[in-house]
């Protein structure tokens, strides 16, 4: 193909100021860009107002030699306003407009852009960086590992799940040794680490859960009311939050909602007493040994949210555990929510809405008291637009809408990775195929949402990005030179597509790892060997260049082109216009092939005469001549990233 550049444009950020919340009542301005190329004798906005469809035409801003601006109001009448663009073509075409793009036949409203009349959650999540910690695997403090000292913390016995290896021992990532490896990583061995966090352009801690637990994985709570002695207790906790605050980062827990622990002091209880109210928390078929639990793990048996008691204890309380760790002495910035998706649905129960609902509501009576901002992240793992549109969560993972179509796009074949939840090794697709994914996914969500969710190139679930990426199944910790490449190519797209970039702690070193327990590393402080320079410069260059760029943090996507090897987009912004160009450099088998440039025209992207790119990232663009700008392959067939501001319009 050539480009989108003559396509109509709508962009759903409303000019970048989607921080703006629409309250129910309001009329809110949009606009819709059609090209001479797809020339209207009108375009009519059709709104969804108490499920019924609504049209208005629109008038005409401005027009100019490329093509024109048509305006109109979206009259926000529900929680959610649903809608699209009709173009009526001036040569009697038929088309309409909505999240995916243009499609010349009649549309399902599932794609529609959308309004929700609701605080959309913190502005400041949209301009963050978020770094993920799994605790165990991250540090030992000094003073834990200073035996007989008064002033150490002391150990606690260890529990008979807990296996004690060395820091340098390789993870156990199948077999009975699977999460009960002690690695003996804490919270206040994480305290004394934070200034690299904050070297790296991160201004959000994420801890994978610290509450007390069977499992080295901690999402099998045995208590909320404490958190684990091995990581240093609350004590250790509190001063690791001071310390973040101090820094200027903010610092998210991570709750299941959806089950506990099957040593949880609830669910004894439960076991215990049939008759008890702890019984009432949870799905028994026949007690006290059968019961639903997260995807029949037995070990992780399901809340049941139905129980007003659960409600109250787990979130509508103000001592509940969702709003007692928002509030001093600990302190904490907001809750990661361990699968959202399956919290409250269980068969023909769904109360998910529900509780995303209320556990919003808790954290919002919070921030009433204090006056802040927290956050509220959602863990989904596929189609997250209709949870995201209910008005509970403010943000999700984007595995679907991120993760999983970057990872098609820049995999090797051949190192056997399953493609996250799929029986099948990661599949190398094309550009298009991985645009399209992405189109697809984020036209059902709320584009206020998506600016507040996270894109990961991996997790402490996953496979590490560099190990899929790098093609290989075993080999250095740090993978090949190539993986390097593509890692790097993914990197900048992390940094450059909207969504709030979140780095697993140890991808700035280039780790590998072939699943998620695999990927749980311990970071190689002392290791030189087992750390990429190249690759920890590149981290702080690119999670740099977006702080230091509105148009990457907050402006709006224009997709510009897309082919098998290479894709290009727009981020605009009213201050910013920033073009954003990324070759992977192979075929889709991975085969090598002859650099070719791309061509824009340069009216299609906004240019004036005289105008030129500013090169931010990578090579420069040559303007050739007065109508066309050529955008670099990368060289020898490798791969790149180039990012360049343009001129605003």
């Amino acid at each position: 193909m050539e480009h989108w550049l003559d396509e109509p444009h709508h962009d759903p950020s409303l000019g970048g100021a989607d921080a703006s919340t629409p309250r129910l009542g309001d009329a809110v301005p949009v606009r819709v860009w059609v090209p001479h190329a797809h020339r209207a004798r009108q375009v009519v906005l059709r709104v969804l107002c108490d499920a019924e469809p609504l049209v208005t035409p629109a008038r005409i801003d401005r027009e100019d030699d490329t093509g024109t601006w048509w305006s109109a109001e979206v009259a926000v009448r529900n929680p959610v306003a649903s809608y699209r663009f009709l173009l009526d073509g001036a040569d009697g075409s038929y088309a309409w407009l909505n999240g995916s793009g243009r499609h010349g036949h009649d549309v399902t409203d599932a794609e529609d852009f959308r309004l929700v009349a609701e605080t959309p959650g913190p502005s400041w999540a949209a301009d963050s960086v978020v770094y993920q910690v799994f605790p165990d695997r991250f540090a030992r403090s000094s003073a834990s590992l200073a035996d007989g000292r008064d002033a150490a913390p002391r150990r606690p016995v260890l529990p008979e799940w807990a296996v004690p290896v060395g820091w340098d021992e390789p993870v156990a990532y199948h077999g009975p040794l699977t999460g009960r490896q002690f690695y003996g990583g804490d919270l206040w061995g994480l305290a004394e680490h934070l200034d690299h966090i904050s070297s790296l352009g991160a201004d959000v801690l994420s801890l994978t859960p610290f509450f007390q637990a069977g499992s080295t994985h901690r999402y099998d709570a045995t208590t909320f009311d404490r958190v684990d002695p091995l990581l240093g207790g609350e004590a250790a906790l509190r001063a690791l939050i001071a310390a973040a605050h101090a820094r200027g980062l903010r610092v998210l827990g991570d709750l299941t909602t959806n089950h506990t622990g099957s040593g949880h002091e609830w669910f004894t209880a439960a076991q215990a007493d049939a008759d008890s109210v702890e019984a009432g928390f949870y799905r028994f078929t026949e007690h006290p040994h059968g019961y639903a639990s997260w995807l029949t793990v037995p070990s992780l048996p399901k809340l049941d949210h139905a129980s007003p008691e659960l409600r109250r204890r787990l979130i509508t309380d103000p001592d509940s555990v969702v709003a007692r760790w928002l509030r001093p002495p600990v302190d904490l910035d907001g809750w990661r929510i361990d699968v959202a998706n399956m919290t409250g649905r269980l068969g023909v129960d769904d109360r998910a809405h529900e509780v995303a609902r209320a556990v919003r509501a808790a954290m919002a009576a919070v921030d009433a008291d204090d006056g802040r901002q927290r956050w509220l992240l959602a863990e989904h793992g596929h189609d997250a637009g209709g949870d995201l549109a209910a008005r509970g969560w403010h943000g999700t993972m984007n595995y679907s809408t991120f993760t999983r179509p970057l990872w098609s796009w820049l995999t090797v074949p051949g190192h056997g990775i399953g493609w996250l939840g799929m029986p099948l090794e990661v599949p190398s697709l094309s550009g298009r195929a991985m645009v399209a994914t992405m189109r697809a996914f984020v036209a059902g969500m709320p584009w206020a949402a998506l600016t507040r969710s996270v894109n990961s190139l991996d997790s402490h679930d996953t496979a590490r990005f560099r190990t899929v990426v790098g093609g290989e199944r075993t080999g250095a910790p740090t993978g090949s030179a190539a993986g390097r490449e593509r890692h790097l190519v993914g990197l900048a797209l992390q940094a450059t597509l909207p969504g709030v970039p979140m780095v697993f702690a140890g991808d700035e070193f280039g780790l590998t790892g072939l699943t998620g327990e695999h990927s749980r590393t311990p970071m190689p402080w002392n290791r030189p060997d087992r750390t990429d320079a190249p690759t920890l410069d590149a981290y702080r260059f690119w999670l740099r260049l977006r702080r230091e760029n509105v148009a990457l943090r907050r402006g709006g996507l224009r997709w510009v082109r897309a082919d098998d090897d290479s894709v290009t987009f727009l981020r605009e912004h009213p201050d910013q216009r920033v073009l954003v160009h990324v070759d992977r450099g192979q075929g889709s088998a991975g085969g090598r092939r002859s650099p070719r440039p791309v061509h824009l025209p340069r009216a299609g992207l906004g240019l004036v005469s005289g105008d030129r790119l500013q090169t931010l990232a990578g090579a420069d663009a040559a303007c050739e001549d007065e109508h066309t700008v050529t955008l670099p392959s990368a060289s020898g067939g490798g791969v790149a990233a180039h990012v360049y501001q343009l001129s605003p319009q």
